[in-house]
């Protein structure tokens, strides 16, 4: 099994070591029926959250405390800690590695947990760093896809909502771009479009995309249909784009009407008004919930990976 140390980015992977963390998450489907193991008895983590979360966070202390472990944790770091008198990320990360086995990181900056792997003696794992990226959500959406649909190649895929500030769908786009035979749909208002550098990115590994605004139509060509919310907090003093934007790609009635029989949604969660609840939640193929699940697992599958000896 190969060892895992910091996970920073999505672009680390390879589909080796992708396909032995989904064999562990299944391992760890099993381990929750059981009511937990003691693997990593006496072993301490640390979440360390600058923004709010609350499905990353709880899913990573639960992953843990599964597995024998113990937990510290600070939420809203950026207001309740040392950074409120003027301490640097750096200097934070010193520290709190000499009280953890490990560091979950959750920040407001991109590269911030590339900054805080530079300095720290201990893993960090990045649970989302600004609008940059948020790998470990890309390696429950991808088991996800791979449990729902039964394969990761010859593939559809469409992307819906705030594309250029959406860090899960980043993320996920790099992991995507291991596979073969990828299509993905980029469906999005102009003010929120995916990032030229993602898509350079793909076009380098020869994955295939296009931009489309017709959601119903994309909606009868894909396998995955990975709606997102409009990221309000990532347009500060912008409020007019932010209403441009809002509203424009909603998942209703008659986009499930569209969408073939096996075809699913998927969320990273939380959702405004994206989704309509009262019409999608009860259709089988919304999976978001299902998705969300998953992120115990995988998560559990990293850290037994990255602690156990």
């Amino acid at each position: 099994m190969a060892r895992l140390f910091h996970i920073v980015e999505a672009q680390q992977f390879d589909r080796e070591l992708l396909g032995e963390i989904f064999a562990v998450a299944q391992e760890m489907e099993q381990v929750v029926q059981h009511y937990g193991s003691n693997i990593l008895n006496r072993r301490v983590m640390a979440t360390l959250f600058y923004e709010p979360s609350t499905r990353t966070r709880l899913s990573f202390e639960s992953a843990m405390r599964r597995l024998g472990g113990e937990v510290i944790t600070t939420e809203s770091a950026q207001e309740f800690s040392s950074v409120a008198k003027g301490e640097t990320l750096e200097d934070t990360i010193r520290i709190v590695s000499g009280y953890a086995d490990l560091i979950v990181l959750r920040h407001n900056e991109s590269g911030a947990s590339r900054r805080a792997s530079e300095v720290s003696p201990v893993p960090i794992i990045n649970a989302g760093d600004g609008p940059g990226q948020h790998p470990t959500q890309a390696l429950l959406d991808l088991y996800t896809i791979n449990r729902e649909i039964g394969r990761l190649d010859n593939l559809a895929i469409a992307m819906v909502g705030d594309l250029a500030n959406g860090r899960t769908v980043r993320s996920l786009c790099y992991l995507l771009a291991k596979y073969k035979d990828i299509k993905v749909y980029f469906v999005a208002p102009p003010v929120v479009r995916m990032g030229d550098d993602i898509k350079a990115y793909l076009k380098r590994h020869k994955i295939n995309f296009e931009e489309s605004d017709n959601l119903h139509q994309v909606a009868t060509q894909v396998d995955v249909i990975y709606q997102t919310r409009i990221q309000r907090e990532r347009f500060g003093d912008r409020p007019a784009d932010y209403e441009q934007a809002r509203g424009k790609y909603i998942i209703d009635r008659s986009v499930l009407d569209c969408m073939r029989a096996h075809t699913i949604i998927m969320h990273p969660l939380p959702r405004v008004d994206e989704i309509k609840r009262e019409e999608v939640d009860t259709d089988p193929r919304a999976a978001y919930f299902r998705q969300a699940h998953n992120g115990l697992y995988v998560r559990m599958a990293l850290l037994k990976m990255i602690l156990a000896r």
